[in-house]
């Protein structure tokens, strides 16, 4: 069960942080991994981290908030592959600020990238998923979707949009085999926290509020994303798969 053998699955988001966990849980269950983000000296060295131990990893540098290259891109990519089976969207960034002082810039490149180019993504694969009857669309959400927390509107904004939009994507593109879903992580160990995890006071907070006593690992948000690729999960659509250690339901 959960085997990928077979299926080419695109990860946005995929040389560092949730993005590289996924991608390695996938590679280590048949998939062919195409990791795309911008910098292509690092997609390289992950690929090739992929390749010496024996898994299949294709490069795909672009940048989700360009239009014209992110379809040159997946054109070329279906072309050379002859599909996409799996989208894993999960591109995102953070921007911390009170609202008095947030800048207009920085939430619309929050939302750029965090929620159109998820929905952007989304589109440009549905195309030959459609024409398949098959395929699995996978957004990364977030538990602050539901729970407020300081400084970061545009983020929770964004992935409040993001779960939506896959509930939105589930009844459109049900009927042609699509399924959409969204992965919701809780606190992660990830470059992108790292200011937080160094925080004495913050660390000791997660740590508390959440059942586990910790924080989670990459590794650990693989195993999600393998259940909702796979075709065990095929009745599955529409669903928020929350990995938080138990946060969101602790008191």
């Amino acid at each position: 069960m959960f085997r990928l053998d077979g299926k080419v699955v695109l990860i946005s988001g995929a040389s560092r942080g949730l993005g590289w966990g996924m991608a390695k849980s996938l590679a280590q269950q048949g998939a062919t991994v195409c990791l795309n983000g911008r910098d292509s000296k690092t997609l390289i060295a992950r690929s090739n981290e992929l390749k010496e131990q024996g898994f299949q990893a294709e490069v795909v540098p672009f940048d989700v908030s360009d239009t014209d290259e992110r379809e040159r891109a997946i054109d070329a990519l279906l072309k050379r592959l002859g599909k996409i089976d799996v989208l894993i969207a999960n591109a995102g960034i953070q921007h911390r600020s009170d609202i008095e002082n947030f800048s207009d810039a920085d939430f619309q490149k929050v939302i750029e990238t965090n929620l159109t180019g998820v929905w952007a993504l989304a589109k440009s694969v549905t195309p030959s998923m459609r024409t398949n009857q098959s395929g699995r669309i996978i957004f990364t959400g977030s538990i602050t979707a539901s729970l407020g927390r300081a400084t970061i509107s545009a983020y929770i904004a964004s992935k409040g949009g993001v779960h939506a939009l896959a509930r939105q994507l589930a009844v459109e593109l049900g009927s042609s085999g699509v399924t959409v879903n969204v992965i919701a992580p809780g606190y992660f160990a990830t470059e992108m926290n790292q200011a937080l995890m160094s925080d004495k006071n913050f660390n000791e907070w997660v740590c508390g509020r959440v059942p586990l006593a910790r924080w989670g690992t990459v590794d650990e948000i693989g195993a999600a994303a393998v259940f909702l690729s796979s075709d065990e999960a095929a009745y599955v659509n529409g669903h928020v798969l929350t990995v938080d250690g138990g946060f969101s339901i602790a008191m």
